[in-house]
């Protein structure tokens, strides 16, 4: 009988303080749900209020299983605080992901966002920031197994890759996605630590883990500035369900639970969509020039008076002449503020007018009287007659179906091609059975915000930002016209129709022009081979890009197989049969036609498949991916299905290239592409 391995002494300290910090965050959860509210709160909906308040601290003080409460350690040189001043001793930090104390308000575990955190990330042989060693751990499971050290002030120690840094970046992906907390690096936490006053556009390669600092800084910033961000808010805004589906998990893993996320499609959620665009009408409905034909439209009922306002007030009678009537409707018109304001606005302007002619006549009316004239008959005939009430679908509806009233709008703006492209071919015999489209829904948005001013949130990340349309920009920049915004995308990756040429042109649109643009070339999840393959697109989809690059060198981790037409399906089979054995997720992905049959060839195989967005598991490892959805999305495993297929599937040669792009650089450990047809040129 062999005896049990000892313990390091060192390991098994750290092994008692995850023990005891855990105990302690079970205390502090206790403390919470032990709070007895009755006599503290002074009605049912401040009670209500509160409840909800200590509902959420409780789900964000959860101890999750498999997630480590802390990743690693700071020992700083010198001390910090006055008390391990005295002692003449430096202090030491444990870093995770929240904020953990004992019984007495010692902190056990500092939150990552906090200052002393920092240098976690940013510290350096060359800069070290007083630490004087920094040290990770390895889990299993939630098990800490091991740990590593940086001497970062020990000149005699040379530099080295770190083993556990790397497991934690290739660690098998099953489940939604992680947080990247305990592997941020440098360039990745200055961004995630911008100011919340600034907005931020980062325009990053495949796997250098944009999305991820996105998310992190939504948490970085409610962490910092929460008080602010509780009352305005923040949104993030993804491509699809199946990508927000995917993400979902990151920041109540971080204990953030009070953040939205939406589709663009679902921010504009004014009528039902009921049909889908071609492609050159989407592309002009998402034109940045839609918006003065939608403003000129919105005012194209405001009427100049013909005749003076009489208001009969007791016995007497109070005249306003046609000339100061159009002095007041034309200097509210002249101001350009929202038409509904300027509408609800224009009733209180002419009672003030009739209320100095009142003064004059030796009256002295107050506020009351000013109230009681702007409810007046003839004054509220006269608002609706020179300055009518506008319904944003019924005007949109209106727009696309009225073919005078349209060219009077676009004059001088859209061709009269385009305008014959805008109007719908059949349309619907009012707005609820109008044909609308996802472009028609945004130009219902826009005349929305026209009429009466979107609300503003504290602050937006925007994700996958390169595809969105002009229109498109504007509809999420109005959601934070007075607050900040991340912004990420890859220009490579842009694969509508109107996807954007230039960041700098999408922050114009956004409302944003001033935004700082980041870039990020370093790869932490594809593989050098893989990504290097996919860069072979780069000059035809986005010439102006610099190729990606990879940290994770990991020799054939990309095959290339071709097959004959009629072996191709059985291949893919095989080919996700091997995936399978090896641990982790693996996607097939192929053109969306090819979805159906591929979905047939697996379950003949008996192999069982997700579609994008239900979360895999251990019983359920391989998802079918339409590449239309692979955006986002990530694998352990990938297996291609015909790249010209994939191409052919979009309207033209560079979107195609483009969608083959991403689908290409879904994978973490490895990339099978199995095809029958040749491949496109630049793949060769």
């Amino acid at each position: 009988m062999h005896s049990p391995a000892p313990v390091d002494p060192l390991l098994q300290r750290e092994r008692d303080h995850l023990a005891a910090s855990r105990e302690a965050l079970r205390a502090m959860r206790a403390d919470v749900e032990s709070l007895d509210l009755r006599d503290v709160t002074g009605t049912w909906v401040s009670a209500a209020v509160l409840q909800n308040q200590i509902t959420n601290r409780i789900a964000a003080l959860a101890d999750l299983a498999h997630t480590p409460l802390f990743f690693g350690r700071l020992d700083y040189l010198h001390a910090i605080s006055e008390e391990q001043a005295e002692g003449g001793v430096g202090e030491r930090f444990y870093i995770g992901r929240r904020h953990v104390h004992d019984a007495t308000g010692d902190p056990m575990v500092i939150d990552w966002r906090a200052p002393v955190s920092q240098p976690f990330y940013r510290a350096s042989r060359t800069d070290p920031l007083d630490v004087d060693r920094r040290r990770r751990f390895g889990y299993t499971g939630g098990e800490l197994t091991a740990y590593e050290d940086e001497h970062l002030s020990d000149p005699a120690e040379t530099d080295g890759a770190s083993a556990l840094l790397a497991a934690e970046i290739e660690k098998p992906r099953v489940g939604p996605m992680r947080d990247i907390v305990a592997t941020i690096q440098p360039e990745q936490d200055e961004i995630v630590r911008a100011e919340i006053g600034g907005t931020v556009c980062v325009q990053g390669a495949p796997g250098t883990g944009k999305t991820a600092v996105g998310l992190h800084r939504v948490a970085y910033l409610l962490y910092a500035h929460r008080d602010r961000l509780a009352k305005s808010g923040t949104l993030v805004v993804g491509p699809n369900r199946s990508f927000l589906h995917y993400i979902e998990q990151v920041l109540p893993a971080l204990g953030e639970l009070d953040v939205a996320q939406a589709t663009v499609q679902e921010l504009v959620k004014h009528v039902e969509i009921r049909a889908e665009d071609p492609s050159e009408a989407a592309r002009l409905k998402g034109d940045a020039r839609m918006a003065e034909v939608l403003r000129r439209a919105v005012r194209s009922g405001i009427r100049l008076p013909t005749e003076p306002l009489v208001v009969v007030r007791g016995s007497r009678r109070w005249r306003l002449p046609v000339y100061e009537l159009t002095e007041i409707i034309e200097e509210l018109r002249g101001r350009e503020i929202r038409y509904g304001a300027a509408g609800a606005a224009l009733p209180q302007r002419l009672a003030h007018a009739v209320l100095l002619k009142m003064e004059q006549g030796g009256e002295a009316p107050d506020d009351r009287v000013q109230d009681a004239v702007a409810r007046n008959p003839q004054v509220k005939a006269l608002v609706k007659q020179c300055w009518p009430p506008v319904d944003p679908a019924k005007l949109v509806h209106r727009l696309l179906t009225d073919a005078e009233f349209l060219a009077s709008c676009a004059d001088g703006i859209l061709t009269e091609d385009e305008q014959a492209t805008l109007r719908w071919a059949k349309p619907g015999r009012s707005v609820k059975t109008a044909p609308w489209t996802a472009a028609d829904a945004v130009l219902v948005d826009e005349t929305a915000d026209l009429v009466q001013r979107t609300a503003s949130l504290g602050h937006v990340v925007l994700d996958e930002a390169q595809d969105l349309s002009p229109m498109q920009y504007r509809a999420v920049g109005r959601r934070c016209s007075t607050g900040s915004a991340t912004v990420l995308g890859d220009l490579a990756q842009g694969t509508t129709p109107w996807a954007t040429g230039s960041w700098a042109e999408a922050l114009h649109h956004l409302g944003k022009p001033t935004a700082h643009i980041e870039e990020l070339t370093k790869g932490f999840r594809v593989p050098e081979e893989v990504i290097a393959y996919a860069s072979r697109l780069l000059p035809a989809i986005a010439p102006g890009l610099a190729p990606a690059t990879s940290v994770r060198d990991a020799p054939g981790s990309l095959t290339l197989r071709q097959v004959e037409p009629e072996e191709l399906d059985s291949a893919l089979v095989t080919a996700c049969r091997s995936a399978l054995r090896r641990e982790g997720s693996t996607g097939l992905i192929a053109a969306d036609a090819r979805i159906p049959a591929l979905s047939a060839a697996l379950t003949a195989a008996g192999l069982a498949h997700l579609e994008p967005g239900t979360e895999t598991s251990a019983d359920a490892r391989l998802t079918l991916v339409p590449a239309s959805l692979a955006k986002g999305l990530e694998y352990d495993y990938v297996v291609l299905d015909e790249p010209a297929a994939v191409v052919a599937g979009e309207p033209d040669p560079r979107t195609g290239l483009r969608r083959l792009y991403v689908a290409l650089t879904r994978a973490v450990s490895g990339l099978a592409v199995l095809h029958a047809q040749p491949l496109p040129e630049q793949l060769r």
